[in-house]
């Protein structure tokens, strides 16, 4: 039995034994896992991550940016500076457990190459 897909993607582990680690980069997923030998290379997901990612983001800085404007008025200039890292810095951070939670839901539903 699998492990939970929203677990093993929150740690960025491997969708079958919930051990081994899924990437060897950044966003590479590692060839095979090292504790039960899955194949995890042939498990790509695509845009999908990205886009939900992006849609979080979205949902989550828009209104920020309405309330720190309502509250502080800061100048454009403060704005300028403050969302672009906000949003980049969203991204990284969600984008890993984003594509190894699609990953594991991938895997749990049988969807690809490897079952």
């Amino acid at each position: 039995m699998s492990a939970s897909p929203i677990s093993t993607g929150l740690q960025c582990r491997c969708p079958r034994c919930g051990r081994g680690r899924l990437y060897s980069g950044y966003l590479t997923l590692a060839e095979k896992c090292e504790s039960c030998g899955l194949e995890l290379r042939a498990m790509d997901s695509g845009d999908g991550p990205a886009f939900f990612v992006m849609f979080l983001v979205l949902i989550v800085t828009v209104p920020l940016v309405f309330l720190v404007y309502a509250l502080f008025e800061p100048p454009i200039w403060v704005h300028m500076v403050l969302w672009p890292v906000v949003i980049i810095g969203l991204s990284l951070w969600l984008l890993r457990p984003a594509k190894a939670i699609m990953v594991a839901l991938q895997f749990k539903h049988r969807a690809g190459p490897h079952h």
